[in-house]
């Protein structure tokens, strides 16, 4: 049997993004386990076209038609075919060529073709929450009709599948998300209003793209991931905690109901988890480098300030309210953050459009995909027009 046959087909949606060119530092590490069979990316051609050089996919995709050409005859002497569009990544989805998906476009977009993918009986590693946030009951309802896996990225819920491997049968009391508390843990609104986009930019402990850093610093990223992990994990929202960590060495727990706690450890670093969901069920050996548990003095918690940090309010609201209030929540912070990251409102008015958003578009208790698809249409463009972009 030939290597080609033993290697695991791997399409990555986003694959100039934080996530997705890490993930391919993993298979260039194990060229015998894995072969870069999909690439895409939204705006990023520059390095789509190198990754494209040095991997080889059967596919690229340039999700800005105006970035068509240049692709295309950058690569006219490779092997590769190239698309462009929208519905090219959508279609791209749908096809046999490859065995798993890495879903790590970043929000609202990657939700299309994640479902083509589950539809088609792919298995999917979930790197982008939005997926989920947006229309998780939708996606997981469909993944169990299809009988497809799909293992978390997120090194939060990355660490409660390892925590849950085994113990199937064992229910839950809770799930502890651990969050680092960002750049500005501690902080009160007085100096929150003055921050800049480089301030909050600036991870303590994580390497994240721009839209992820800022949801950290506002905290909407835990709150975002509170909401994945009900879908993922089939749990009620009073089973959910969030607990400030910020040495981010503990990536979350799982408290059984006879009160034994299971953790997860290791030192800040993504390819861990995306290793983990692109080798799953297996593990396998890297150079990482190693939690030291005698370099590090004391692992600290506390609880998130959810009066300053407001966005985490609001999203356990729309925890506990479900229906499409987490889809609305999710559209209004992504104009936020877009607002924000262009200079065009404050840090804490962030918080101000997404509320009022929240307050605005109508509520549906059961909605369906189309629905869905109209929340996140109408909260953007209320959101909008609210910042007046």
């Amino acid at each position: 049997m030939s290597i080609d046959q033993h290697r695991k087909r791997i399409a990555i949606f986003g694959s100039t993004g934080s996530v997705g060119t890490q993930a391919l530092e993993v298979i260039a590490a194990n060229p015998d386990k894995f072969s870069a069979e999909v690439l895409t990316a939204q705006n990023n051609e520059d390095l789509l076209i190198r990754q494209a050089l040095k991997f080889s996919p059967n596919i690229v995709v340039i999700g800005d038609e105006k970035k068509y050409q240049k692709v295309k005859e950058a690569l006219t002497s490779a092997p590769v075919k190239i698309f462009t569009g929208g519905e090219a990544l959508e279609e791209v989805a749908a096809m046999d060529c490859y065995d798993l998906m890495l879903a790590a476009i970043v929000g609202y977009a990657g939700l299309k073709p994640t479902l083509n993918a589950i539809d088609k009986g792919k298995a999917v590693a979930l790197a982008n929450k939005e997926t989920l946030v947006v229309a998780g009951d939708i996606v997981m309802r469909k993944a169990v009709e299809k009988r497809v896996p799909v293992i978390p990225v997120d090194s939060e819920h990355s660490a409660i599948f390892q925590c849950l491997v085994g113990e199937m049968r064992n229910p839950i009391e809770k799930v502890i998300l651990t969050a680092s508390g960002g750049p500005f843990l501690g902080r009160k609104p007085n100096f929150l209003v003055n921050v800049k986009r480089e301030h909050a930019l600036q991870h303590p402990n994580w390497n994240m793209g721009a839209k992820i850093t800022i949801d950290s610093s506002t905290l909407m990223n835990k709150g975002l991931e509170m909401i994945e992990a009900k879908w993922l994990f089939n749990l009620k929202p009073e089973q959910i905690r969030v607990l400030i960590h910020p040495q981010s060495i503990i990536h979350s727990m799982v408290q059984f109901e006879d009160g034994s706690i299971k953790a997860q450890l290791g030192l800040p670093d993504m390819r861990l988890p995306i290793q983990y969901a692109l080798a799953f069920p297996k593990r396998i050996q890297n150079e990482f480098p190693r939690y030291d548990f005698k370099k590090i003095s004391s692992l600290t918690f506390e609880e998130p300030d959810i009066r300053t940090f407001r966005n985490l309010a609001l999203a356990t609201e729309a925890l506990h309210k479900g229906g499409n209030l987490p889809c609305i929540m999710n559209a209004a912070n992504e104009i936020a953050v877009y607002a924000f990251l262009k200079n065009r409102i404050g840090f804490l008015e962030m918080t101000d459009v997404i509320e009022k958003t929240m307050q605005k578009v109508s509520y549906i208790s059961k909605p369906t995909l189309e629905e869905y698809f109209d929340s996140d249409g109408e909260a953007r463009t209320y959101a909008a027009d609210i910042i007046h972009l």
